[in-house]
């Protein structure tokens, strides 16, 4: 059996003289108490010793991974056929056991004999000193920590997150001496304030000035426009501003001076950053901007770790008060953090901020894993990933006819419908339906004198009441048209008036006959036939009449 040792020289190979002894563990250190001792148990066999640190730091990174490199893969298959070779890492063993087809070993006892190996190395290797070992380890030690570390001067995350700390601190300092700048100044010359709004002309315009008395003297030609230049000559002569000495000018002047100092290394600054950034993260700063990739990188400590949160993460980062006090009163989350500074979200109607974020989220999420982790160094997948969101953007607004992704030639194009679409930016699929006024019954309107009429309003009865009075009209319609049809229309009072006056005529001809009858001494029994007789001459003439009435219609 053999057993691989490494070393920072190189790799051994040691024989194990005596296999039966690995069977005892517990006693196995007794047998390494001296280098005597150990030469019985262990020889060594071969050595590969490392040509440079460039190969000792290969060789120990890829140990580190439980892999082999080329030069011991090649000493392995020289010095190790039809043999059992012991290793201190199983992964490492399995890797052999595949690839090179050797029979690997861990168990507790190879781990007591490599460290027995290693308590007598410089004994059991000739020509490897204890004190040149020494400075091999140290030196293997620290290239491998820098290489573990993936120390890069071009990918120094670091400097971004002091850069715009140091940013943001810039603009306060700047805000804050500007004001005073301002306040100071004010009592002199108050109605500059409003002439001027940016702060650095601010500063620029008083420290040239001075005393508001030499304005119209002086040209501000190269500071401020021809307008404002005139405003500020016209106002300095009517000005209420107090006066003021010239000590106070000169730390006025001062204070002005810090504050261009101050703008000076704050733009440079900002140039520093830029270029950082797009060393760094060039396509999170496509996708975001400078500022915003920068305070996103701040905020996760380091790109490394911004690279292993989810894009709803990245939305809302920067919002975590925001986000905590929502959950905690249930209320909405919010849709966006510290990305709500870029450009695309800017873009964006109010309505749509949110579903652009989100979009904006996930492909930011992608693009920082891509400078965190991808070998190539451009910014090609942000800017079509830029591209992209932009389309969808003008998507969203209704610039353009969205679709299903994926749709083949032979299936009809989707189209999005959006309310507010203007005219002229494309027809919907099906023409919209158009109000049919007729479908609608009035049944009457407000007679209101007091409502004009442009304002009165139908009065709208039930569907029931709406049907009972159609069937009616339209059977008082139907009578009339027969009417009209047989000429009778005009004679429908003269009728009733006749009807009328029979009724009359019976009622006065039976009180006669009683009378009569009860002069006479008749009985009750003929007087009620003289009444059925008077009754039925009567119903004959009108039989005749609404025969021929009935006939009339069945006519028509």
């Amino acid at each position: 059996m053999l057993v691989l040792f490494e070393t920072p020289a190189g790799f051994a190979l040691f024989k194990v003289l005596n296999e039966g002894k690995l069977n005892k563990v517990e006693d196995l250190w007794k047998d390494f108490s001296s280098a005597d001792s150990a030469r019985q148990v262990v020889k060594l066999k071969a050595f590969s010793k490392f040509e440079n640190t460039s190969e000792a730091l290969e060789a120990a990174s890829l140990l580190i991974e439980g892999k082999a490199s080329k030069g011991l893969r090649k000493f392995l298959r020289v010095h190790c056929e039809n043999e059992t070779l012991a290793v201190a890492d199983s992964k490492l063993g399995n890797m052999i056991k595949d690839k090179l087809k050797i029979d690997c070993l861990h168990n507790n006892a190879v781990m007591e004999l490599i460290r027995g190996v290693r308590n007598h190395l410089a004994e059991l290797i000739s020509g490897l000193a204890v004190q040149d070992m020494a400075p091999m380890s140290l030196g293997l030690s620290h290239s491998l920590s820098r290489y573990k570390l993936k120390f890069s001067a071009d990918k120094v995350d670091t400097m971004i997150v002091q850069a715009i700390g140091l940013l943001d601190d810039l603009d306060k300092e700047l805000n804050t001496y500007a004001m005073r700048v301002r306040e100071w100044y004010g009592w002199h010359f108050p109605e500059l304030t409003k002439i001027i709004q940016d702060n650095i002309h601010y500063a620029k315009a008083v420290k040239l000035m001075g005393d508001r008395i030499n304005a119209a003297a002086l040209d501000f030609s190269e500071i401020l426009a021809e307008e404002v230049e005139a405003q500020l000559k016209e106002a300095s002569v009517i000005s209420m501003g107090t006066e003021i000495g010239e000590l106070d000018l000169a730390n006025i002047r001062e204070l002005c001076d810090q504050v261009l100092s101050l703008s000076e290394y704050r733009a440079q600054l900002f140039d520093y950053l830029k270029s950082r950034m797009n060393t760094i993260a060039p396509n999170l700063t496509a996708l975001v901007g400078e500022l915003v990739g920068a305070r996103l990188i701040a905020h996760g400590g380091s790109l490394m770790n911004l690279a292993k949160q989810p894009g709803s993460t990245v939305q809302i980062l920067g919002a975590e008060k925001a986000l905590f006090r929502a959950l905690k009163t249930k209320h909405a989350t919010p849709k966006y953090g510290l990305i709500y500074h870029a450009s695309l979200i800017g873009q964006a109607a109010p309505k749509l901020k949110g579903k652009i974020s989100r979009s904006l989220a996930a492909k930011a999420a992608l693009a920082i894993r891509c400078d965190a982790l991808g070998d190539p160094q451009d910014n090609s997948m942000g800017l079509e990933n830029r591209l992209k969101l932009e389309a969808r953007l003008r998507n969203l607004e209704g610039k353009e006819l969205g679709r299903f992704a994926g749709s083949a030639k032979g299936k009809p194009k989707i189209e999005s419908y959006d309310k507010d679409r203007k005219n002229g930016s494309g027809g919907l699929i099906t023409p919209a339906k158009t109000y049919n006024p007729s479908a609608d019954s009035v049944i009457g309107q407000l007679t209101n004198s007091a409502i004009d009429e442009d304002t009165a309003l139908p009065v709208i009865t039930d569907k029931k009441k709406e049907k009972k009075e159609k069937k009616k009209k339209g059977e008082k319609n139907e009578e009339d048209a027969t009417l009209q049809a047989d000429g009778v229309v005009g004679e429908e009072p003269e009728q009733e008036v006749v009807k009328k006056e029979k009724k009359k005529k019976k009622k006065d001809s039976a009180d006669n006959a009683e009378v009569q009858n009860g002069d006479n001494g008749l009985d009750g029994g003929e007087k009620k036939k003289k009444r059925k007789k008077h009754a039925e001459q009567e119903e004959s003439l009108e039989l005749p009449s609404k025969k021929k009435g009935k006939k009339k219609k069945n006519e028509s």
